[in-house]
């Protein structure tokens, strides 16, 4: 299906690109891929995996137009160590939950990655050139004795190989009694937010023992508890300002400037529930599992189970547009709930002009919608047609009747393979993808 492109260009198709990661049958849980980010020059991406690593994969250089969509590895660190709790006996995993970049500002980059209870900031560096002509230690780094110095040298700085440094710059620690789901940097480049089930915090990258809470939903008797936060977002230009969602499919904007506590939100944004659509599954497929702001501020998408929805940040009553993305599962909800998949969180993603929306599914499906032309593809990632800008073919998911050649049964979708993490190239056609332990690149051909 042809699509036309992020960048505004003519119509172009998806094509393999790369493939990053293992094909062993036996999985190595610490392998799998958790989140995905690319920077805001699209020059980076960054993964997490469940081990606490983060991998850093640089584009290569667009000489050759065919592979642009080409990322190779930059720097890997491991960011999270296993901790436990002991005042809690509560183990804390080190699987990283989220990244997200800041902005460049000299020529390090910095990256904020979090696991369940502490963000890091990390700054990545680049060093091509080492000291030498020391006065105390010779060129092999040995000590020499002062006493066969008979002249003093000033030490400079000569080229060496390129070396990719990680380091750790802040840990902000100690803040969190549940689980962390969120972090968003503002856009005031200077204060970022963490976000758990039932409270968010603002901090100042600079400063690790002090943290505002600015939501706060936990109720005075645990009983009556009735949502929790999912996800939080600042937007991409007004610093003041932030969302929210809850379990509940309600998504809330806050802004700073109101109130310290910002439990009161300045607007509500809510689907009413048709009373036809009714079921025991209904208040489990509204949770909304991400939330994101277009590039442009005007609009946010959210994601539930069932489906994409764009908000206008204008009207609170409805969603501007609704975008279903596996339809075809909702006679398998009982099933899903068994096998717990009902409770999976699928992220959602923007292009870089805000025209299409990205999103997983089932079976390493995922789903691209025009919003424009209302168009949509359904498309995977596998490694049966791994040649380099192989045009992928479309899938389509057959619910009952005959089944036509290049059609799948719903009943054959393997709910173990499943697009959960996503990033679009701010600028090109360029989308990334985690399954499960595989990192897919595909990008757009003219």
């Amino acid at each position: 299906m042809a699509m036309a492109g992020g960048s505004g260009g003519g119509d172009i198709q998806w094509c393999f690109s790369q493939v990053k990661g293992t094909v062993e049958e036996a999985l190595n849980e610490a392998d799998i891929i958790s989140c995905v980010e690319i920077n805001h020059d699209g020059e980076l991406l960054a993964t997490g995996d469940k081990g606490g690593r983060v991998v850093i994969f640089q584009r290569v250089s667009d000489v050759n137009h065919a592979e642009r969509g080409n990322y190779n590895v930059y720097s890997t660190f491991q960011s999270h160590e296993p901790e436990f709790d002991y005042l809690k006996s509560l183990e804390i995993e080190e699987k990283i939950n989220k990244i997200r970049w800041c902005h460049r500002i000299n020529r390090n980059h910095y990256l904020l990655s979090t696991n369940d209870k502490t963000v890091k900031l990390w700054k990545v560096s680049e060093n091509d050139k080492r000291p030498s002509g020391y006065n105390l230690k010779d060129d092999a780094g040995a000590t020499r004795s002062p006493n066969s110095i008979t002249t003093l040298r000033v030490p400079v700085l000569e080229p060496s190989d390129l070396v990719i440094e990680a380091s750790p710059r802040r840990v902000f620690a100690n803040a969190h009694t549940y689980h962390i789901n969120s972090i968003s940097v503002n856009s005031d480049q200077q204060t970022f937010m963490s976000a758990d089930d039932l409270r968010i915090n603002l901090w100042n990258l600079e400063i690790t023992d002090q943290s505002f809470n600015i939501v706060d939903i936990k109720p005075a008797n645990m009983e009556e508890l009735t949502e929790v936060i999912t996800a939080a977002e600042f937007h991409p230009k007004d610093c003041n300002t932030f969302v929210y969602s809850s379990s509940k499919g309600t998504i809330r904007l806050c802004d700073m400037r109101s109130s310290a506590l910002c439990d009161q939100h300045s607007k509500l944004f809510e689907e009413p529930e048709d009373p036809a659509n009714r079921s025991f599954f209904s208040e489990i497929i509204s949770s909304i599992s991400d939330v994101k702001f277009s590039h442009s501020g005007r609009y946010m998408i959210t994601r539930d189970y069932m489906s994409v929805k764009v908000w206008d940040l204008h009207m609170e009553t409805t969603p501007v547009e609704t975008y279903q993305v596996h339809e075809y599962l909702r006679s398998k909800l009982c099933s899903l709930y068994e096998n717990d998949c009902i409770f999976d969180k699928f992220e959602c993603t923007w292009s870089g002009n805000d025209r299409y929306i990205l999103t997983g599914s089932y079976n390493n499906f995922y789903r691209i919608f025009d919003r424009e032309t209302k168009r949509d593809v359904t498309l995977e990632a596998c490694r049966d047609n791994i040649k380099p800008n192989t045009v992928l073919k479309p899938r389509k998911v057959c619910t009952g009747g005959k089944r036509k050649k290049e059609e799948i049964s719903v009943d054959c979708l393997d709910f173990n393979k499943k697009i959960l993490h996503a990033a679009w190239h701010p600028n090109l056609d360029i989308i990334a993808l985690a399954a499960t332990n595989n990192l897919y690149i595909f990008n757009g051909k003219a």
